[in-house]
C-alpha cells in the first residue's frame, strides 16, 4: 500500500476546510507607538540604543513570515534629526523646482 495515501475524513466538526492544515502565519510588522510606516516594506522608528535617541529610517525584509530589519536604511542622532527637519522646507522647495 503506498504511503502517501490520504486517510478519509471521518471528522464530526461543523467546520470547514478553512481550518485544517496548520495555521497560516501572520505578517508581523515593526510597528508599535514608537513606529511609522512609510509603504513597501519602510519604516520610521524611534529607538534607543545605549541610552541614546536614534531615528532609524530602515527598509525591512520578509523572512518566515516575519518583517526583519534589511541592510537598507539610516540611522540618525537626535542632531541629525533636528538639522534634517529643519531642512525639509527647503526640500520641498527643491522639488517643486525640479519635479
Amino acid at each position: 500500500m503506498p504511503k502517501n495515501k490520504k486517510k478519509a475524513d471521518t471528522s464530526d466538526s461543523d467546520s470547514g476546510p478553512e481550518d485544517r492544515g496548520p495555521a497560516k502565519k501572520q505578517k508581523k510588522s515593526p510597528e508599535d507607538e514608537n513606529s511609522w510606516d512609510l509603504g513597501k516594506n519602510r519604516f520610521v522608528k524611534l529607538s534607543e540604543f545605549k541610552g541614546k535617541w536614534y531615528v532609524n529610517i530602515r527598509e525591512f525584509y520578509e523572512a518566515n513570515g516575519e518583517l526583519k530589519p534589511g541592510k537598507k536604511g539610516i540611522m540618525l542622532t537626535m542632531e541629525q534629526w533636528q538639522k534634517f527637519k529643519g531642512m525639509v522646507g527647503e526640500i520641498d522647495e527643491a522639488i517643486k523646482r525640479n519635479v
